[in-house]
């Protein structure tokens, strides 16, 4: 099926939604959907011709016609299925299957007073003019054609809100299942998350998937008020069939502080683009990344870090481990405007390839047009240090133990900056049985 086709399949899929909509009471998000329709079938999907794809070609996810999944399907999934991915976390579990907020696999703790989490179709409902002034007013919809299709189709979704001075002393954590027993699926995942004033949280987004061919279109949208702080965590370990595109959206108030770690293992098509807005003056952000890819894996990473207001410092380290025949992209741009003096920022890029058949291309960027600055950025890729593998033989080890131990290493130096202990265990060992599935294959 080409572009074009796959193309008008969404729309026409689009309007048989808004169709069936007729005789019913008018969502508040309506026209923001037909705008966000309407948007996308001009936009289409990209091509290498555009200079942000240039290293991605998304024509294999447009040969398939994944179909949508409607709420009131059967979901299949039960309890002991998702257990496996909730880390053993006594906290809040907000469960979405297709995108769908599941309450019978969701589990809901007691928050402290006046803090939500639950479902974003839920809180439209009940408290639309919170909802509406922050929804789809950060992600740009207009300039990305799957932040736009994602926009198109928001039915629900997550959300999370902590009210001015409140305070989370567990996670939230929004688990989202893909399933596609019968056929390709496609789901559009959206969560809001919104940290008023003087506020302290910790969300995890998960993404994982139960068989099959499925791809998994999400957008995320994280506001940060004045003197916030707030942890997140995405983390994609959807199938090796799994086509993930998505986009995190930050924006950020005075002296807020907001670190966000994207560990990527899984999916076969990955496209993953982080964008930080510091639009506070003295405020703080981190934006770190892991990705282990193997096989034929490809995974695009594409961040951007602004500096609006002066007096901030951002913080950005990616690493990539590659094995058999998998690709990687990073490219990440820091742009300092030119009211945002005494910035202090820096990017790392480090990639370690492990087979001569696995390649990544890297090209961090700094756009500075203020004056009294401090910026630095670097990558580097290479092969394992055969001088740090002979000193490790020298010790007694084998080489396959030397070879784990470095790797390990490497992995850590950013998952160790995880502050949740059983999320960081459970990441360290799904890193190394990664290893162990690529050494035997």
């Amino acid at each position: 099926m080409q572009t074009a086709d796959q193309k008008d399949r969404y729309v026409s899929t689009f309007e048989g939604l808004e169709k069936a909509m007729n005789g019913k009471p008018a969502s508040p998000i309506r026209t923001l959907r037909r705008e966000a329709i309407d948007r996308f079938a001009q936009l289409g999907f990209p091509t290498r011709r555009n200079e942000d794809w240039i290293n991605t070609s998304v024509a294999p996810l447009t040969k398939i016609p994944f179909e949508p999944v409607r709420g009131d399907d059967p979901r299949g999934v039960t309890p002991r299925q998702v257990e496996p991915f909730t880390f053993g976390l006594a906290c809040t579990h907000l469960v979405f299957v297709n995108g769908y907020h599941a309450p019978e696999l969701s589990s809901h703790p007691a928050l402290p007073d006046g803090v939500r989490a639950g479902s974003l179709a839920a809180a439209l409902e009940s408290d639309p003019e919170l909802v509406l002034a922050h929804l789809a007013r950060h992600a740009p919809y207009k300039a990305h054609a799957f932040t736009a299709l994602n926009t198109a189709f928001i039915q629900d979704g997550a959300f999370v809100y902590l009210p001015g001075g409140a305070t989370l002393e567990t996670p939230v954590h929004i688990l989202f299942i893909s399933t596609a027993r019968a056929h390709p699926t496609v789901s559009h995942p959206r969560t809001l998350i919104l940290a008023e004033e003087n506020t302290r949280g910790t969300v995890i987004e998960s993404y994982v998937g139960i068989e099959g061919a499925y791809f998994t279109n999400a957008v995320t949208e994280i506001v940060a008020g004045e003197n916030a702080i707030v942890d997140h965590y995405k983390l994609e370990l959807e199938g090796p069939e799994a086509f993930h595109i998505a986009t995190l959206q930050t924006r950020q108030g005075p002296h807020s502080n907001l670190s966000t770690h994207a560990i990527s293992l899984g999916g076969g098509l990955v496209r993953s683009e982080v964008n930080a807005l510091l639009a506070g003056e003295g405020c703080e952000a981190t934006v770190n990344g892991l990705y282990h890819l193997d096989g034929k894996q490809h995974v695009d990473n594409h961040t951007l870090i602004e500096h609006a207001e002066p007096n901030c410092t951002s913080h950005e380290l990616y690493k990539g481990i590659l094995a058999g025949a998998s690709s990687g992209v990073f490219r990440g741009r820091i742009h300092v405007h030119r009211k945002a003096q005494h910035t202090d920022a820096y990017q790392t890029n480090q990639n370690l390839l492990l087979s001569d058949n696995a390649s990544v291309n890297s090209k961090p960027q700094l756009e500075i047009y203020a004056d009294e600055v401090k910026c630095s950025h670097g990558s580097t890729t290479g092969q394992m240090d055969r001088d740090a593998v002979f000193y490790l033989q020298s010790r007694g080890l084998g080489l396959e133990l030397a070879h784990q131990i470095l790797i390990q290493a490497f992995a850590e130096d950013l998952i160790d900056r995880i502050r949740i202990q059983p999320v960081r265990q459970q990441l360290i060992r799904m890193v190394m049985e990664k290893l162990e599935h690529a050494r035997q294959s």
